[in-house]
């Protein structure tokens, strides 16, 4: 391989023209050689955009010998197949998240990439934040005392009708959509092995999909995590730390704009303090640590893949477990 990722994408989607693929022509490391949509024109239009030629099909592109890694932005339904088949294919993967509907689908893809020595990570734009690490830091060095609960909200208003995250055939619903980024921020700031300890889900019947959710996670060591998200909500990404002594708060903690300089609040007895941080962009950030990971092979992919599978475990757990009622 080159020193450049030869980047194949497919699906055209709006999250992939907004904010992957803008992002994906900024790295030097990447360069984009294919695109592929079941919809002619729109492949021909995002290659025009964004750089490649127009494939004849998803199947065309995997067996194109310039692409030696893809991009995912499929309906979730459509993840674990079209995965499958890049791995199979010798392909380097970025998936959106989730990387699939089901945990036990999860494991295979993941146990493909080990056994290929291929890349495969979700798009968890958010993890490739520097705030995060401010965050994991200041709760390392004492600032907060000892940890007890994790909060995490994410929460969107109502979507169109004809938003396929109201498909289930699509693998919609507030869980796989939103609700797996409190569960994966929860993983990277209390590490791995939580339980389910209970949760309930909003659930329309008529669409077959859940509206929203809360649950209850707890640690090894017995931090709480309190986590909720959903589609009938104003605007809300936020998450909070409560300690010994004091607690620690972030908003816009999951989508910031690449220009937002997040303003992190520390309250103790007697005393409050607010830090402004850094603007940074996540979403280039995050291919950019795809594309040195293909190049390099970076010594913590394992990590990565263990973290997909917690994610999926958790997911399926809250899905079994969780107290449903109408929306």
């Amino acid at each position: 391989m080159s020193r450049r990722v030869r980047l194949g994408v497919l699906g055209c989607s709006a999250n992939a023209r907004r904010r992957a693929l803008p992002a994906a022509a900024e790295i030097p490391e990447l360069e984009i050689t294919a695109v592929a949509s079941r919809d002619a024109a729109k492949a021909a239009e995002f290659a025009d955009r964004f750089g490649g030629t127009a494939a004849t099909g998803y199947a065309a592109l995997l067996d194109d010998p310039e692409v030696d890694a893809v991009y995912l932005s499929l309906p979730t339904a459509l993840h674990h197949e079209w995965t499958r088949r890049a791995l199979r294919a010798g392909k380097h993967v970025l998936c959106e998240k989730p990387l699939t509907d089901r945990a036990d689908r999860t494991r295979e893809l993941t146990a493909l990439a080990r056994e290929r020595n291929l890349v495969l990570r979700e798009n968890f734009a958010f993890l490739h934040h520097p705030q995060h690490r401010t965050v994991a830091d200041l709760v390392a060095d004492g600032r907060i005392g000892a940890l007890r609960t994790f909060t995490a909200t994410f929460g969107i208003p109502p979507l169109p009708d004809s938003d396929i995250r109201y498909d289930a055939a699509l693998g919609g619903g507030a869980l796989l959509d939103v609700g797996v980024y409190p569960i994966r921020a929860a993983q990277l700031l209390l590490g791995p092995g939580l339980a389910l300890s209970g949760a309930v889900l909003r659930v329309d019947e008529r669409r077959g999909v859940d509206l929203a959710g809360h649950a209850l996670l707890v640690s090894p060591d017995g931090v709480f995590a309190d986590l909720e998200f959903g589609f009938q909500h104003g605007y809300r990404s936020r998450y909070g730390l409560w300690g010994a002594t004091g607690a620690l708060g972030l908003d816009r903690a999951f989508t910031p704009p690449a220009e937002h300089r997040p303003l992190l609040r520390v309250d103790e007895q007697d005393h409050a303090e607010e830090f402004v941080l850094a603007a940074a962009h996540q979403f280039r950030d995050s291919i950019a640590a795809f594309a040195r990971a293909v190049l390099d092979r970076a010594p913590d992919e394992p990590a990565w893949l263990d973290a997909a599978e917690e994610t999926a475990r958790l997911v399926e757990q809250v899905r079994a477990a969780a107290v449903r009622v109408p929306a």
